[in-house]
């Protein structure tokens, strides 16, 4: 029987096999009615990176479709999987389904297997909702009389509702797993409630020509190529066993209004096989695509099973996993980004979804620079496609005709420089170094237009009379910063229509220099003598400027400071960016780290780094403050964003990426390690009690519900594994900041315990790394290269040759380092506590 009880059965895992190998078989012809596109020559051959082959089918690859699967067939026939839920009041949830989305993974990047739990819960009441109010009400004297009354009125509604939710809750389980040739799907739903409805719905991802008819219990399609219309893509979805009702609609609304019992209109664009499960129970089934009509062979629900099992135990064999308080993020990650993996119907490849999973496609800004970074660790193939995919991306309309990252965004062309060096400090492909330098000197040499005084130095664009919003050229979108700048008539420009300030931005100037030096780097490499010198002055020039007339030295910051001379004293992590870009002396860079950064008055604590210093009159002063509340020191009202969210002290990962980056940079790595220990503990919080990778964290968790995560923030953000990815780069990295690019950095003086890392793709190499407080092992394809014992130890510029090695080495006290070159002997030596340059 393909429905069974799953959950008082043996679970997946304890099952072996491999993946099932369905074959393709022709069947009866299927007619495609409709128009096709006029043929066009398949790109897919000359494609600059790694790309699928056709067949192929993978789970996810559309937005939001969290329970979904995209088929490409020959001359790029494109069909799609979707698995719906209906809720106890009849509403098909059937796709854009974040707030639905319960548990996230095992998955694999490539779409091998994937796993998701949805809810009909979208948690719009939780219980720490209830607590809030509850606590305004026991403690009135701590709350303005409205709020007490408003608490009084909406608290017996939402226990209601809430209550309501928990008894009509209906939960799935989505499971699927790649077959061997890469062209169809197993696939597996669980119900984990009772009187559970699912609709396996087989259609069309983005609306294109295709025909579907029912055959016997499977549903049949076929459509023309989007590519070469004299092609066709077949399609046969196979359940293990008959549907309690089927039906193919002329349209979506059509099949919706038919399984949520009304009446649909017949057709052939899309077909809903509803199955009605009590709890325990699975329906299992196949999916597949090929160049001819499928044959009718289901598998039966053992095998299918079978191969879920594998695939699912395969995800952390050959991916990224790691263990440990920080390490384990690695998984989490992995699973954060596959979830967020998107096909690019346009220009055929995958790139990671930013934001919160829609967002209407591929995002050109500095979010998906760090999209690409983090993606590297997990996926060679997704992380070049990723950012390719910027690069060939026209500019957005109304914007400066760019091609690649948006100009809108003064960051944007600065990161995707850093994002696209780290890809060939991790990868050692020039590949997309070739594609991206043009457009980033381009982006470069137009920055100059935000100069306001011709000093040398930008100053801030002018984003209207608006309070919010002032600084969005840098992603920093209502930081109080730039809340008091003045706008200065532009003259001449690129065509952007926004005016000059009078604010000369450290941040913008930080990123302004971080693109210099990264297109000296890549002009060295390109073979560009020339650019490489002119940058590297850049650089230089900026360095210098930036240090006369950005440093105030009573309060030892880099500070904005307006073109009267006046300063701006707003106190953000922005003070930090110089160090990220290597424009801080070393004496201001320690001064910076050790009384600034580490200070629990201004940014250190548990919870870092707030967007806003603590001690700065800005910091949370969004909401009131309560100290004699049990639970919530700023917390208005129910309905309200509470104090710490956006710019008032927020935890933005990109703040988070960008300061640890640069303490990293300047070796300060015992502050490195702890700040990143503590982003990690951030994201695992909110990932392990709500399954989200939210946009945001809370400075002083526990404001208005969810621990770490800000309770209002995008439930499944890409930019937020960038608080993970510094832990994971703690234990092993590339490196990005100057000397031999194919070295890389292992090991921590700061994570605690012992964590390790496995399956690490740098330089064409597989690592493997554990660090402990008197051990760290580096493994390489399999071979231990390196051993460090008696200390912990942090160890940078590793580079191992053929029958030597070099590196520096930072150890917290004496320690014994060896080394065994790959098919030649093992060397040691000893080193003392703090830095030494070992050559072996």
């Amino acid at each position: 029987m393909a429905r069974r009880n799953f959950l008082t059965t043996v679970g997946a895992t304890g099952l072996g096999g491999s993946v099932l190998a369905l074959t393709t078989s022709a069947g009866p012809a299927q007619a495609v009615p409709g128009s096709a596109p006029a043929p066009a020559a398949d790109v897919t051959a000359t494609l600059p990176y790694p790309t699928h082959k056709r067949p192929f089918a993978m789970p996810g690859v559309k937005e939001q479709d969290w329970t979904g699967a995209l088929f490409v067939g020959e001359g790029e026939s494109r069909f799609a999987l979707r698995v719906g839920l209906l809720t106890a009041q009849g509403r098909l949830i059937r796709e854009k389904m974040t707030n639905y989305l319960w548990r996230i993974g095992p998955m694999a990047p490539d779409g091998a297997y994937k796993q998701v739990r949805v809810s009909t819960d979208d948690r719009t009441v939780m219980p720490a909702h209830l607590e809030a109010l509850r606590e305004v009400i026991a403690h009135p004297q701590q709350w303005s009389q409205s709020a007490v009354a408003d608490a009084t009125v909406k608290l017996p509604q939402l226990e209601q509702k809430y209550a309501q939710t928990q008894q009509q809750k209906r939960t799935i389980q989505v499971r699927y797993a790649r077959t061997a040739d890469g062209g169809g799907l197993v696939g597996a739903v669980t119900a984990l409630d009772d009187d559970t409805t699912v609709v396996l719905e087989l259609g069309t991802p983005w609306g294109e020509s295709a025909a579907f008819a029912l055959d016997g219990r499977s549903v049949i399609g076929s459509a023309p190529g989007l590519l070469d219309a004299e092609l066709s893509g077949h399609i046969r979805l196979s359940p293990g066993e008959p549907a309690d009702s089927a039906g193919c609609y002329a349209s979506v609304a059509d099949m919706t209004a038919a399984v949520t019992g009304g009446t649909g209109a017949a057709g052939n664009v899309v077909a809903g096989l509803v199955h009605r499960l009590a709890r325990g129970q699975t329906i299992t089934f196949t999916a597949r695509v090929g160049a001819r009509p499928q044959k009718d062979d289901p598998a039966e629900a053992h095998e299918v099973e079978r191969a879920l099992a594998a695939a699912e135990a395969r995800v952390r064999d050959s991916n990224l996993t790691g263990s440990g308080s920080v390490g384990r993020a690695a998984d989490a990650v992995r699973d954060a980004l596959s979830l967020n993996t998107s096909y690019d119907k346009d220009h055929l490849c995958n790139y990671v979804l930013w934001g919160w999973g829609g967002g209407g496609g591929l995002f050109t800004g500095w979010d998906s620079a760090f999209d690409c970074v983090d993606a590297a660790l997990v996926s060679r193939e997704l992380a070049v496609q990723h950012e390719t995919d910027v690069f060939d991306a026209p500019a957005p309309p109304n914007q400066v005709a760019l091609r690649g990252p948006r100009y809108d965004q003064q960051n944007s062309g600065p990161m995707h420089a850093y994002a696209v060096w780290r890809l060939y400090t991790k990868l050692g492909d020039r590949t997309v170094l070739e594609k991206a330098y043009p457009a980033l000197v381009t982006f470069h040499d137009l920055l100059p237009e935000w100069d306001t005084d011709k000093d040398g130095l930008l100053e801030s664009p002018y984003f209207g009379d608006r309070i919010g919003g002032r600084g969005n050229h840098l992603g920093l979108d209502d930081s109080p910063v730039y809340a008091a700048y003045h706008r200065v008539a532009k003259q001449g420009g690129s065509g952007d229509r926004r005016d000059n300030t009078d604010l000369t931005d450290v941040a913008l100037n930080s990123y302004y220099a971080l693109l210099a030096e990264t297109l000296a780097k890549m002009a060295r490499v390109l073979d560009r003598p020339q650019d490489a010198a002119r940058f590297a002055a850049q650089h230089a020039t900026i360095k210098r400027l930036l240090n006369t007339r950005l440093w105030h030295p009573q309060k030892g910051l880099y500070l904005s400071r307006y073109l009267d001379g006046t300063w701006n004293e707003v106190v953000t992590p922005t003070v930090f960016y110089p160090l990220f870009a290597g424009l801080a002396t070393r004496d201001r860079a320690r001064i910076l780290v050790e009384e600034h950064l580490l200070d629990p008055e201004e940014f250190w604590g548990d919870h870092v780094i707030p967007s806003v210093a603590r001690n700065d009159p800005a910091y949370c002063t969004g909401g009131p403050v309560h100290p004699g509340s049990e639970h919530f020191r700023y917390f208005d009202r129910y309905g309200e964003n509470s104090a710490p969210e956006q710019w008032l002290g927020a935890v933005w990962p990109p703040m988070n990426f960008t300061v640890y980056d640069g303490v990293k940079r300047y070796g300060f790595d015992e502050a490195a390690g702890q700040f990143a220990a503590r982003s990690t503990a951030m994201y695992l919080d909110a990932w392990d009690k709500e399954g989200w990778f939210p946009e945001s964290f809370d400075p002083d968790p526990g404001q208005s519900v969810m621990g770490s995560a800000v309770d209002t923030a995008w439930r499944t953000y890409s930019w937020s594994n960038a608080m993970a990815v510094q832990g994971l780069h703690e234990l092993i990295s590339d490196n990005p900041w100057g000397g031999d690019p194919s070295a890389i950095m292992f090991g921590s003086l700061a994570l605690p315990g012992t964590n390790t890392l496995a399956n690490v793709h740098l330089r064409g190499h597989t690592y493997a790394v554990s660090a402990g407080p008197d051990r760290t092992t580096l493994v390489r394809d399999g071979h231990t290269v390196f051993r460090a014992s008696g200390a912990r130890v942090a160890v940078r510029n590793f580079v191992l040759g053929a029958a030597d090695a070099s590196f520096d080495v930072n150890a917290d006290g004496p320690a014994r380092v060896e080394v065994s070159v790959p098919g030649g002997r093992t060397r040691a030596r000893k080193v003392p506590a703090g830095r030494s340059r070992v050559e072996l």
